[in-house]
């Protein structure tokens, strides 16, 4: 049996993955935070699933993962390993504490370098294993190379996955190991029907109050209405699978609008876009007159 190690798999993508996985014949290796959603994986996919409870920013629990997947795979390599875990901190960057935006990293961004350093001697960089070296896959977002406003945490922390995990590809090139970014757009999963219930009255009292309401509607009602979290499940066991994958997939409900074109447009344009269509204020403040 071949096995697969996907994180953060309670909902949404990291659950799609599981049941694209299993589909393609793999043991998934699930890792969640609680009980309760370690029952839930085993009560829908019984014996094709190993859930783990693991929290990404506790190295402690992330050994023990680590060792657990191990004793499993025996002497074996490790098919796959899916950084799915993330959460998103969202607010204006003017306003939001310090503390907020090293949540975000530490989840987004360290945790998943503290997972990946863990299991890649089950991959194959330890060389005594046995089997082919499995691949990395890691889970970014149109927001890895396109910024949105009051997503800064969010979107700094998937910029600096995708520059780590350019980097890392290239590092683990002499293992076989290869690293694969996935970057979906609007997923509807249940992170959206959460945010319908966001608090945003932290932010009231600021410039950015009147508009807040505005721009969170638009970003739940897009969500909501996004692709299936299948849709990326089975793009990432694509990636896992393909004989020659890609170093970068996107994904979205629509490819020209959502990522093409933002890429292709100048950067100024694209800022007044955004403006329009979250109703944002677009001042230009004149550049100052030289001393005559």
């Amino acid at each position: 049996m071949r096995y697969i190690m996907i994180t953060g798999a309670s909902t949404g993508i990291g659950r799609a993955c599981v049941v694209s996985a299993i589909a393609r014949g793999f043991q998934a290796v699930a890792s969640v935070r609680t009980t309760a959603d370690a029952t839930s994986l085993t009560n829908e996919f019984a014996t094709h699933v190993t859930p783990i409870i693991m929290d990404v920013t506790d190295s402690a629990s992330i050994s023990h993962a680590a060792a657990a997947v191990s004793d499993l795979l025996q002497k074996n390599t490790l098919a796959g390993l899916v950084n799915n875990a993330g959460i998103a901190v969202a607010g204006p960057s003017l306003h939001l504490a310090l503390d907020e935006f090293r949540r975000q990293f530490e989840v987004n961004f360290f945790g998943q370098i503290a997972v990946t350093q863990a299991f890649a001697p089950l991959l194959g960089s330890d060389l005594h294993r046995h089997g082919a070296p499995g691949r990395i896959v890691n889970i970014s977002s149109l927001g890895g190379k396109l910024g949105a406003p009051y997503l800064a945490p969010y979107v700094a922390s998937k910029h600096a996955l995708e520059g780590w995990s350019e980097c890392l590809r290239r590092e683990l090139l002499m293992f076989g190991i290869d690293v694969i970014i996935v970057g979906p757009g609007a997923i509807a999963t249940p992170i959206w029907r959460k945010a319908e219930q966001l608090d945003i009255a932290a932010f009231e009292h600021t410039a950015y109050g009147p508009y807040l309401r505005t721009y969170h509607d638009h970003v739940v009602a897009t969500g909501i209405h996004g692709l299936a979290a299948r849709r990326v499940g089975d793009l990432v066991l694509h990636a896992l699978t393909t004989r020659r994958p890609r170093t970068r997939y996107a994904l979205a409900p629509n490819l020209l609008m959502d990522w093409w074109l933002p890429r292709w447009l100048p950067r100024r344009w694209v800022d007044r876009l955004a403006a329009r269509a979250y109703r944002l204020p677009d001042t230009r403040i004149p550049r100052p007159l030289h001393d005559a």
